[in-house]
């Protein structure tokens, strides 16, 4: 498995697959090619079919400046080894094609071409989450040392640059107000639910400023602003949020944030190593799913978690996302992705209580779940996997009923 630095982008959004992952493979293109001013990029389905929504194109454009760069839109053709395929050209000025790429952004900013995954470094010897639990139980680590061991201690500054940007992004998230970007005019909820919250009590305070969080995160996201990918950018909220609230509520140190954003990171890189964390190859349970998981297992590991609780509340919050479709309205990040986050984080934290009342056994294995999830993803229709042509994205009216 790669670096839990590859979990963790640190970038802007709306989206990892249509913003990150295409000005990425701009990046390189145009390194490649520095003599060239004029290029063009066709996208190919679920890019094309949900780019503009996504700001793929003027994401990409941007990238390419001062140079010329013609966007071309094909929904009709996927290319073979992922829906999110791209193919860059770049043209002399007598029109020849001098050099072409073909190129996939296969979910969490990370690209993919005929030679395979970009900087695909191997840092981890174990797949699955049974091998290193075993492990770790036969060497008396925690998962977070584990991670310490094969990745280096240089980990952690790492990991403190990540939580310095959700801090900053839920921060700026409470603080912002007015209407998100886009045809759908929808407004932002993160500081009025922050608000209602602070003046509650009890358990529905706590659920409040849970969903604020995410909801700043998600909003912040949805403006194009900076995120952390935790493993996406459509499901950046969810992590962050649990992550602020166990500080607030549990009043842990940030030592222990790091670890467990390390936690957090090892479980999203099993999705992604043996599933997929890609809407568009699998659906939202690929994300949100995921970003569940991982939110579940480090609330139960702030909370003194055993790792077989921790696993156990990850496989939770796996599990209880299965099916889970991705339909974006108009193609924006934000219904119902920004809602998603904020009860994808209340159900995270639902799961790691119900694992920690528990001695940690269960029938169904984290991975087993993971399995399950990419067998499903494979099932669904493609209407339902970021091409905004099925679910709410079909049946959705401009007005609030």
């Amino acid at each position: 498995m790669q670096s839990i630095r590859e979990i963790y982008k640190i970038g802007y959004g709306p989206s990892s697959s249509h913003t990150i992952g295409p000005v990425r493979a701009s990046e390189i293109f145009t390194k490649r090619n520095p003599d060239n001013t004029n290029f063009r990029v066709t996208l190919y389905g679920s890019l094309a079919a949900t780019g503009k929504g996504h700001h793929t194109d003027v994401a990409i454009k941007k990238t390419f400046l001062p140079n010329d760069v013609d966007i071309v839109w094909n929904t009709e053709k996927e290319l073979p080894l992922h829906p999110n395929g791209m193919l860059f050209e770049a043209i002399d000025s007598e029109g020849n094609i001098t050099d072409e790429w073909i190129v996939y952004s296969i979910g969490g900013g990370d690209l993919q071409d005929d030679t395979g995954i970009l900087n695909d470094q191997v840092v981890y010897k174990h797949k699955t989450l049974a091998d290193i639990l075993e492990y770790c139980n036969n060497n008396g680590k925690t998962f977070w040392e584990y991670v310490e061991d094969c990745e280096g201690p240089e980990i952690w500054d790492f990991l403190k640059e990540v939580w310095f940007i959700m801090k900053e992004t839920i921060t700026q998230g409470l603080d912002n107000e007015g209407v998100l970007p886009g045809e759908i005019k929808l407004p932002r909820k993160a500081s009025n639910y922050y608000m209602k919250a602070k003046n509650s009590k009890g358990a529905i305070q706590n659920q409040g400023l849970l969903f604020s969080y995410a909801l700043a995160v998600s909003e912040e996201n949805a403006a194009g602003g900076k995120i952390v990918t935790a493993p996406t950018c459509g499901s950046s909220g969810v992590l962050p949020a649990m992550l602020f609230y166990l500080k607030r509520e549990e009043h842990i140190t940030d030592s222990k944030i790091y670890r467990a954003l390390a936690t957090a990171g090892l479980i999203g890189n099993i999705v992604k190593r043996n599933a997929s964390i890609s809407g568009a190859e699998v659906g939202c349970q690929g994300e949100i799913g995921t970003a569940c998981a991982m939110a579940a297992g480090i609330a139960a590991q702030v909370m003194g978690g055993s790792l077989r609780q921790i696993e156990y509340a990850a496989e939770m919050g796996f599990e209880h996302n299965l099916g889970l479709t991705c339909d974006p309205v108009l193609g924006y990040v934000q219904i119902p992705c920004i809602e998603r986050n904020a009860i994808a984080a209340g159900k995270a934290l639902e799961c790691a209580v119900y694992a920690l009342f528990s001695d940690g056994g269960h029938k169904i294995s984290f991975d087993e779940a993971v399995k399950t999830m990419a067998e499903t993803g494979r099932d669904i229709q493609s209407a339902y996997r970021e091409t905004g042509i099925g679910g709410l994205a079909k049946n959705w009216k401009p007005f609030d009923k």
